[in-house]
């Protein structure tokens, strides 16, 4: 448990780092701030495949197959009514003009609640992977969720300063944000180590929603700012580095 309870909290800390990094680089560039987006996505797609939907077929047995199935469109069609409820990145910020002409305040609070709502299901696998008893694979999910936190730490900042909030607020807001995640990773740990008979479709379901992060957010997002290519680039760096990792762990 005392592991679980340090990576919830590394998870949570890194949109903390990721704001941090707001406040220190205010004009950092979208183009950088994309490869670094990108990376993190190519690191989530490879632990979203590698450490929960293919284990959710062989945890599953002869009903592997279709528990990972009906998992993945069941984590993604839950995002999905999820992102009707409450819109997220690049939906609800839109682009860079809109972000500076941007001063409802009511606006900003609902992109911060909707990076907090989103965030709840990245702690659950997280804390799903660490229920599977396999550390390796757990740590190397929750590092991906690690990696992408911080460059949404950072798109947190810039928007809520802008409305007029205080960088006191702006900062708690960001921290609030991550203490989803470590409540997400702990729910995520306690439903599977309750009952292992969930546990192909808990993982598999938890795959289904960082694939529809992933598609739905991530890429756009990255994709929106004229740096597609070294975008693709830095996801496949992203997904190989993971893919060698996992080998390398067994």
């Amino acid at each position: 448990m005392g592991i679980v309870l340090l990576t919830a909290l590394g998870v949570g800390g890194a949109t903390v780092i990721g704001a941090a990094i707001g406040f220190a680089f205010k004009n950092l560039s979208h183009k950088f701030a994309d490869i670094v987006l990108s990376f993190a996505a190519g690191v989530m797609l490879a632990a979203a495949v590698l450490g929960l939907i293919l284990p959710a077929v062989e945890y599953g047995e002869k009903w592997g197959l279709l528990y990972a199935v009906v998992g993945i469109f069941i984590g993604a069609l839950c995002l999905n009514l999820v992102d009707k409820l409450v819109p997220h990145l690049h939906k609800l910020m839109g682009g860079e003009e809109e972000k500076h002409n941007n001063a409802n305040l009511s606006k900003v609070l609902l992109f911060v609640m909707a990076i907090a709502i989103h965030n709840l299901p990245e702690g659950l696998a997280a804390g799903v992977g660490f229920g599977a008893g396999n550390t390796a694979q757990a740590l190397t999910i929750a590092g991906g969720i690690a990696l992408q936190n911080i460059p949404e730490g950072m798109v947190i900042i810039g928007p809520m300063l802008a409305a007029g909030v205080s960088k006191k607020k702006t900062f708690f807001c960001a921290l609030a944000t991550g203490l989803v995640e470590v409540v997400g990773t702990i729910i995520g740990y306690f439903a599977v180590s309750i009952s292992t008979a969930v546990l192909p479709f808990a993982l598999a379901f938890a795959g289904g929603t960082m694939l529809y992060v992933i598609s739905d957010e991530m890429i756009p997002e990255t994709h929106a700012h004229g740096s597609q290519r070294g975008a693709t680039y830095a996801l496949l760096v992203g997904f190989c580095l993971m893919l060698v990792v996992d080998v390398l762990l067994g």
